[in-house]
């Protein structure tokens, strides 16, 4: 992606996407951050000098076109990078709806929302949508059904546009990636009562690399599905 690429990210504020979002701005892109509110969209201007933010909050989509629509969105978007995600564990025995509900309004609703309001866009620009999912979207263990339901979906949603937006000339990727060293990693061993150790889990760098690698491949080509496990 050569020039002053635009790009959308949710999630920038910690682990895979903020180690994205450093990438795509120390070498010059053009950034429109997500954030879930006003205070958090002046942190990561801050952080980001120069880039734009986007507010809305991924855990109620039903308001997301509310909030666009008193925001300019870009008029050009490159590629538009779903990062944000969140996870909460229990046996199917004791999970709530609420549960449920908000992994599967922030992993899944939210970024088919996101996806619909920047489809022009990525239309015009021949862009590329990338989805982090996780290694939970292949394979549900024990106490990770609500989050693995929400990235189970999260690949169909992938699937379905790439086939949909081909002849559009938009590329859809989905990144696998297994446990990473982030506060979520961290969150996920206590939930599960488990010493965290970030050494022993993927360097959020290491998924960006693969992310921008993506990102950056020459247009005869296109990365539907890549895992990125851990390699140590």
């Amino acid at each position: 992606m050569a020039g002053m690429a635009t790009h959308v990210i949710t999630g920038a504020g910690s682990g895979i996407g903020a180690a994205v979002a450093r990438r795509l701005h120390a070498r010059g892109d053009e950034l429109v951050l997500h954030a879930r509110d006003a205070g958090r969209a002046k942190e990561l201007a801050a952080e980001f000098p120069g880039a734009r933010t986007l507010v809305g909050d991924l855990s109620d989509p039903d308001r997301l076109s509310w909030a666009f629509s008193h925001q300019s969105l870009p008029d050009r978007v490159d590629s538009l990078l779903h990062i944000a995600g969140v996870v909460d564990l229990g046996p199917v025995g004791d999970l709530t709806p609420k549960t449920w509900r908000h992994q599967l309004n922030v992993n899944l609703i939210a970024p088919a929302e996101l996806t619909r309001h920047l489809l022009p866009q990525l239309r015009l620009s021949q862009g590329q949508v990338i989805f982090v999912n996780s290694g939970a979207g292949l394979n549900a263990s024990a106490n990770w059904s609500a989050y693995a339901a929400s990235k189970h979906g999260l690949k169909a949603l992938a699937d379905s546009l790439r086939q949909e937006e081909r002849g559009a000339g938009v590329r859809v990727t989905t990144v696998y990636p297994g446990r990473t060293a982030s506060p979520m990693q961290a969150k996920v061993h206590q939930q599960e009562g488990k010493e965290y150790d970030p050494s022993k889990w993927i360097d959020p760098e290491s998924v960006a690399s693969t992310i921008l690698l993506a990102l950056d491949l020459p247009r005869d080509a296109e990365i539907n599905d890549v895992t990125v496990r851990p390699g140590r």
